[in-house]
C-alpha cells in the first residue's frame, strides 16, 4: 500500500496496554474505529503489555486483517520482526528506538516509515531521509505514554511544520477541544491514543474529527 498525506487524518495508536491489558476489548475497539472511519493505525504494544512475542503476531495478523477489510494501513512501531510477520504496511520509529538508518535499510521498499521528531535537529535530520511522515509530539500533556517528554505547545508545532519537508502528525493530549487549533499550525493530520480508545462514543469522536478535513 502506497503512502499518502490524507492517511494521516485520523490516525489511531494503541496496543492492548490502552484497554486494560484486554485483547478481545482492544480487537472489538480498534475495529469500531476503523467502522468509524480511521484513516490509519499503529499497532503499539508497548513495555507494560502483557503478551509475548508470538500473541503479539497472532493479535497483529487479526488487526492486519481488519485493516485489509477496511482499505486503511497497519503499522507497527518499533519492531521489523513483528512488522515483517505480520505483513504490515508501515513501521514507526521513535527517537529512543532502533536507528532510524536501520529500519529503513531493513524494510526496503515493502514498507513506508514514520519517524517520530519533536526538535529543530530531528526535523532537519528527518528531511534528509526518504520516511512517508513524521509524527511531532506530545503537543499537550498526555497520559497515555509514561515516556513522553514535556508538551511542545503550538507554536513549537508550528515551527517544526514549517521547517519539515515531510507531513507531519500531531500527537499527545489532543482533544475534541483542541483538535481545531492544533490543525490550524498546518499539520496534515491528528493522532489519538486515549481520545479514541477511551471515548464513550468511538463513533462520534472520529466523526468529529473526520469532519475537521
Amino acid at each position: 500500500m502506497q503512502f499518502k498525506e490524507s492517511m494521516l487524518h485520523c490516525y489511531l495508536v494503541g496496543g492492548t496496554q490502552d484497554v486494560n491489558h484486554d485483547p478481545e476489548q482492544f480487537l472489538k475497539s480498534v475495529k469500531l474505529a476503523m467502522d468509524s472511519g480511521i484513516t490509519a493505525f499503529q499497532y503499539r504494544e508497548k513495555g507494560s503489555s502483557q503478551l509475548n512475542q508470538q500473541q503479539r503476531v497472532e493479535l497483529g495478523r487479526k488487526l492486519k486483517e481488519l485493516a485489509v477489510q477496511h482499505n486503511i494501513p497497519l503499522i507497527v512501531d518499533d519492531d521489523v520482526e513483528l512488522a515483517q510477520a505480520i505483513d504490515a504496511n508501515g513501521m514507526h520509529v521513535g527517537q529512543k528506538d532502533q536507528r532510524i538508518e536501520q529500519v529503513l535499510a531493513a524494510v526496503g521498499k515493502t514498507m513506508f516509515v514514520g519517524y517520530s521528531c519533536n526538535q529543530i535537529n530531528q526535523i532537519k535530520h528527518a528531511n534528509e531521509l526518504p520516511v512517508a511522515y513524521v509524527g511531532s509530539g506530545p503537543i499537550f500533556p498526555t497520559n497515555s505514554k509514561n515516556d513522553a517528554d514535556p508538551a511542545m505547545g503550538l507554536p513549537k508545532l508550528h515551527e517544526l511544520v514549517k521547517l519539515s519537508t515531510h507531513p507531519i502528525v500531531a500527537i499527545g493530549g489532543i482533544s475534541e477541544a483542541n483538535m481545531q487549533s492544533t490543525l490550524e499550525t498546518g499539520v496534515a493530520g491528528l493522532s489519538m491514543i486515549s481520545m479514541i480508545l477511551q471515548s464513550p462514543d468511538i463513533e462520534k469522536t472520529v466523526t468529529a474529527v473526520n469532519s475537521l478535513y
